[in-house]
């Protein structure tokens, strides 16, 4: 039976209200034989006052080859219920969603009704099988006295490079919410560095189509310490380029398959990466995609203490100038019509800066924001995959913020594999400008192996870039809290991803003071 959108809309992906006990509903599960259909966890995100979004995926067979997960063809009703203890005595909700082979049979219930500021427990059910039990907080009120926001924040997990042990430490971690920045999944896996596990063997190499991006989904989400981080927090996810092809930009293709394909065939490819993350993460209907376009720039406010706000660097971007590498000269990255978040998203982005009534203004980034120099001379040499190749965009942006005194602007990056604290300037061409925010790149899950804590590169870029603060190679995330009178930066390092078992430590911690731009070390 084939579901239409309509239906997917009406039950598959808002959820239906109303109390279901078991599922011998619409859709009856089959029966799993051994297997378990929640193979790849549960997760919850995007976290409002009075409810979150809830998600799972019906996977008995994570890997099958077709990418369908081991699921028949028909839907099935898929039950949840969300309560004040994990052992469910103290139920507040309950309800149904229909897991349709449509959207990989995932289901995306937006639960309303819940109390401000508080955790719950949720799980699903479907027919015999329970799944695993998740924690979820909903967000203080608008408006509300909040004294604290605990944030973690983790990108690039390329499951070739090494193992999710970061994760474990962070499931661990006393936070209210994960931002992920992107880089998920790879399109395809580069260097094997795993000790003890093979090489996944995929039907192909690279990931171009819906099969092959949603095996890369359960690849990754078949890993417990992922699942383990899922479920202890909300999360707020966004995307990099690894998530569709290396260094794509709008609608040009980067390095990947189809970098000499024709636009048409390479947003067709767009549309089926955009489809498989939709399915695999807790992403509100807001965020469906609609083919190849996907609605990934929101905010949400905590309080009166923080307003987080989530950009996307890829879909609307001009194509990427001079080169994809570091370049020196490049008249190209300043002109005018050159644009990273395109116009639209600049304009939401510099209202809600300028407007927010929030102590704290943190922007979820993907690519850095702040100059990277690579050369320690006198030429300036900038990779233009990132803000640097659209230098009007940035001017617009800090310049903005300076002129308006933007209250306590922190900027979070992933992408480059480093973790990196340093200022922000309203114009990177004068180094006398104001500063006017903090930037705190968090290093990777496990993109890059190993790591090291100083390497050539870093001690270029600390000589190169005066308002660079500090510089580290390892793996790991970072881990922040804000008050009423500080933003703490924690890094969070592990010393190995190549075997299990690495411990976690905090290699330094930089702070923000409300009311003084710019960040310093702890």
């Amino acid at each position: 039976m084939s579901l239409s959108r309509r239906a997917l809309l009406a039950f598959g992906i808002a959820g239906l209200a109303g109390a279901a006990t078991a599922s011998s509903g619409v859709f009856p599960a089959p029966r799993w034989r051994g297997t378990y259909p929640f193979a790849l966890g549960v997760a919850s995100g995007d976290p409002l006052p009075d409810g979150v979004v809830l998600w799972t995926r019906l996977a008995p067979e994570p890997l099958a080859p077709d990418g369908n997960g081991g699921m028949p063809l028909h839907p099935v009703t898929v039950d949840y219920e969300v309560a004040h203890d994990e052992n469910f005595q103290q139920v507040v909700t309950r309800g149904t969603a229909v897991a349709a082979r449509e959207l990989g049979h995932s289901v995306h219930p937006e639960v309303r009704g819940l109390e401000p500021d508080r955790w719950y427990f949720y799980r699903f059910r479907a027919g015999s099988a329970i799944s695993p039990v998740g924690r979820t907080r909903t967000a203080p009120a608008a408006g509300s006295a909040s004294a604290r926001l605990r944030l973690a924040v983790a990108s690039c997990q390329s499951w070739a490079s090494g193992y999710y042990t970061a994760y474990e430490h962070m499931s661990r971690e006393d936070v209210d919410l994960v931002l992920h920045l992107g880089d998920y999944i790879y399109e395809r896996a580069w260097n094997h560095r795993r000790e003890g596990t093979a090489p996944h063997v995929f039907p192909r190499d690279e990931a171009v189509d819906l099969r092959g991006y949603r095996l890369r989904y359960a690849q990754a989400k078949a890993e417990l310490p992922l699942q383990a981080a899922h479920a202890a927090f909300p999360w707020l996810v966004t995307m990099d380029d690894h998530e569709i092809d290396n260094n794509w930009a709008g609608d040009n293709p980067g390095l990947g398959f189809d970098i000499a394909l024709l636009g048409p065939l390479f947003l067709r490819r767009r549309a089926a990466a955009f489809q498989a993350m939709y399915e695999h993460q807790p992403l509100r209907l807001a965020q469906m995609p609609a083919g190849p376009d996907m609605r990934l720039h929101r905010r949400y406010r905590f309080g009166d203490l923080a307003e987080v706000t989530m950009l996307d660097t890829r879909q609307y971007r001009s194509a990427i100038p001079c080169s994809q590498n570091p370049v020196t000269g490049c008249a190209e990255r300043f002109a005018a019509d050159r644009t990273i978040l395109g116009a639209p998203q600049r304009e939401w982005l510099v209202d809600g800066l300028t407007t927010s009534p929030a102590r704290w203004q943190v922007l979820g980034n993907q690519v850095a924001l702040g100059e990277v120099d690579t050369d320690p001379g006198p030429d300036v040499r900038v990779s233009t995959d990132a803000w640097d190749g659209y230098v009007a965009d940035r001017n617009t942006v800090l310049g903005t913020a300076a002129r308006r005194q933007v209250r306590n602007l922190v900027v979070l990056t992933g992408d480059k594999h480093e973790n990196c604290a340093g200022n922000l300037r309203s114009d990177f061409a004068r180094p006398e400008s104001p500063v006017v925010g903090a930037e705190f790149t968090g290093t990777s899950i496990t993109t890059n192996g190993n790591g090291a804590d100083m390497t050539e590169h870093g001690r270029r870029l600390l000589a190169a870039n005066p308002d660079l603060k500090f510089f580290n190679a390892q793996r790991g995330y970072l881990r922040l809290t804000l008050d009423k009178t500080l933003c703490r930066t924690d890094f969070r390092v592990v010393p190995f991803v190549t075997r299990t078992g690495a411990p976690v430590e905090t290699r330094t911690s930089y702070v923000v003071e409300d009311g003084i731009p710019g960040t310093t070390e702890a």
